[in-house]
This record gives structure tokens, sequence and C-alpha cells, in this order.
């Protein structure tokens, strides 16, 4: 049995492919309500055979690009480097963090390319295609999928692969695209050994579980894990994040505006940051449950004050408890960092926030609330993590130790 020790941990090199499937928005209520309507056969086979639904947590703040990383490397932000998707530096530049220079750890799939093992590294949204192809992984997002390639496996044309176009990436079908590359390229290349198949929160932002889009996505996405099951994987499922409403009963956003709060409060402030900033403002409108705001040591007090008090703020931390609490790299975040209640979006200034694009009335996440994620496994568990995880205490980062270290 051969081991590759990535970032301190031990992972086995499998004998045959392993899958890990990261569910952008993949709330552990979808999957109950799925299987209570016997809707996920395949999933509900899966687990009569032995396979296991447990959950566990997600990193905060509770947004896409930390947790991705925080799986592929299996280690917090504080090691890997990505605190959200979007982050104040500490020169005062503001920056998207996708490109691969803001990493600080390997992932799991790079250090095994690196030592020959075949990987494949598939995601919906380009913007972790870099993060995650990063260190030589072969990589392909549906977003760009059109005139794509991986030469590593001398396949020219993703699309002629697949064998259908792929979809504009807040179609609803383009998770199931990805999972669709990841399912031919295996076809194509039998002795690839771990793939890693991110999908997007599009529909989950607009439908909550139960919902008649919400049940086609998961019919599909059942269906599909059922084509990954006969390819003779081993499945591991995880999310990324939960999700909310975050909105009225009449359907408008429930929302604070920190930044025009501050201002009528008489509070100067440097910059607001809301981490959940992306290039898909169509899904949130860059509302989230989590901010941090960057100010002078003098004015720190008096916006606690004015904040903390607020119906639907949660949390407030300064910078050193807040790295601390929330796994983070300190040198990345803000002065002090405030998360919501599950109702509750954080915004800068009403004016900076179009959300006449939305696919329906606010969803979103970032707070606390968000971070209840399903860990899902197609095979029994019985390693050393077991009893952790069925205490429900292991976070979406354990995902490939689980599913190359512990199952059986």
């Amino acid at each position: 049995m051969t081991t590759i020790t990535v970032n301190d941990r031990p992972y086995t090199v499998p004998d045959h492919p392993v899958v890990v499937i990261t569910v952008d928005g993949g709330d552990p209520r979808y999957f109950r309500d799925g299987l209570s309507r016997g809707i996920m056969p395949r999933l509900q086979r899966m687990l009569d055979g032995g396979g296991v639904f447990s959950v566990g947590a997600s990193e905060m703040p509770s947004l896409t690009n930390p947790n991705n990383i925080s799986i592929v490397t299996g280690v917090p932000p504080a090691i890997h480097g990505i605190p959200g998707n979007y982050c104040r530096l500490p020169d005062g530049s503001l920056e998207l963090l996708n490109d691969p220079r803001f990493l600080r750890a390997p992932s799991i799939h790079a250090e095994f390319a690196a030592r020959g093992i075949p990987t494949l590294a598939v995601t919906t949204k380009d913007k972790l295609r870099r993060l995650l192809g990063n260190g030589g992984v072969p990589s392909v997002s549906v977003e760009r999928a059109t005139g794509a390639a991986l030469p590593e496996y001398g396949i020219d044309d993703i699309e002629e692969l697949v064998g259908t176009p792929a979809p504009d990436v807040y179609d609803p079908s383009a998770s199931h695209y990805a999972m669709r590359i990841g399912l031919a390229v295996l076809q194509r290349v039998p002795e690839l050994r771990l793939i890693y198949v991110s999908l997007t929160d599009r529909v989950q932002h607009a439908a909550a579980p139960g919902d008649e889009l919400a049940d086609r996505f998961f019919v599909e996405f059942d269906a599909l894990l059922g084509a990954y099951l006969d390819a003779g994987c081993t499945v591991g499922i995880t999310a990324d994040h939960g999700m909310n409403a975050k909105h009225h009963d009449a359907g408008t956003a429930r929302v604070h505006y920190l930044g025009d709060l501050l201002t009528e409060a008489g509070v100067p402030f440097e910059e607001i940051v809301l981490p959940i900033t992306d290039p898909y403002p169509k899904h949130h409108g860059a509302l989230g449950g989590f901010a941090w705001l960057h100010l002078a040591p003098e004015h720190r007090g008096a916006a606690v004050r004015a904040l903390a008090a607020l119906p639907g703020i949660e949390e407030v931390w300064e910078r050193e408890d807040a790295a601390t609490i929330y796994e983070l790299p300190a040198d990345r975040i803000g002065d002090i960092g405030l998360a919501a209640a599950a109702d509750t979006a954080l915004g800068r200034h009403a004016v900076d926030h179009d959300l006449s694009q939305l696919h329906g009335g606010l969803r979103s996440h970032g707070s606390r609330h968000e971070q209840l994620v399903p860990l899902i496994l197609s095979r029994p568990v019985r390693g050393p993590l077991a009893k952790r995880l069925y205490a429900g205490v292991l976070r979406n980062r354990d995902i490939h130790d689980l599913t190359l270290n512990n199952t059986v």
C-alpha cells in the first residue's frame, strides 16, 4: 500500500478510481428531502449497500473558494491561504482570490500528479479551474469547455468527448455537465485514480429543497452518481456550504447595508469587504452572511457598538480572534469580522448591489448557518476517522482522508 503525504496527512494511493464530488450549495436538507421522497434511488441503494450519510462542517466564511481549496488540500484557510472569494491584501489592494499565486499549500491532486498518479479536476465555474489545476493537475471547467482540451490524456476536444455542447454556466444543467466530463474522461482514461468534480450552486441559490427546480437537479445528480458507481468508482460527496433564504415573506431581500449604517452612525471606515464577491452576481448580488470591516483602531469600538446591536448580527470578532476561531490567515482578513443570522445578508451600500438579476428571492450563504454540509461515502467507513464521522465533528476538508484512507 503506497501513501503520499500532503500537508502533513498521508493519503493512500487507490488501486481503482476514486471521485470526490463537491455539490456547491449542497445543504444536507436537499439530500434528506430527496431520499425521503424517493427521488434519489441510486443514492438510497448505495446507502442500503453499506454507504454512509453523515454531516460535518464547512470552513468559515461558508463560501466557495476557501472551502473548495480546503477540500483539495485537507487543511484550513490559515494554512492554504484562501480566506474567501475576495479579500483586501496587506497593501490595501482588493483581489478576487482566483489566482494560484495566492495559494500557500499544495493540493492532494497536485502531489499525486507529481508522483505520476493520474488525476483530474473538473469544475463548473472557471474561477476555480486555475486554483484546482495548480501544480500540474489536468483540469477543465464547463464555463470554458468550448475549445478546451486535456492534452495530458490525448483529449483534443472536451465537447466532442462528452458528445454535446457545454451549457452556459448559469444553466441549471451546468453542474451535470461537469459530472459528465469526469465520466467521459474516465471512460477514455481508465487508469485515472483521483478525480475531483466541483459543481455550481446556481440551482440552490434559486430553489429550496422540494422545489421543482431542485428536484430536477437532484434526480439528474442521482442518475450520474449511479454512472460513477457503475464505473467502479469509490465516491465521496460533500459540499462547500449550505444555503438559506435571506428575504422577507414578500420576497424582498433582508439586508443590512453596513456602509450606510456606519455612515449614519458617524463612524469612519476604510473599506467593507464582502468575501462572497465573485464573477457570478446573478447568484447572490454579492450579498452573503459574512463581512469584514477595515478601519482605524480608534473607530473600532464605535463600529462594534453600532453594528453588534442590530437584529440579525450574531458574531462580531476582531482580527486576532477571528483568525483563531475561523482558522483564517490573519494577513488576509479585516479588522472586524461580522457573521449574520440565517435569514439575514450583509452588504456595503444599497447602491452597490444590483438585485435585478437574481434567479428569485435572495438565497445565499456565508454565515455559521450555512456551515452544515453532507459527508457521504459509497463504502463503509471503518478507519481511524469513523468515530469522529459518526459523531458529526469532521469537516469537509476531511473528505479525501475519509475516501482514500478510511473506507473498506
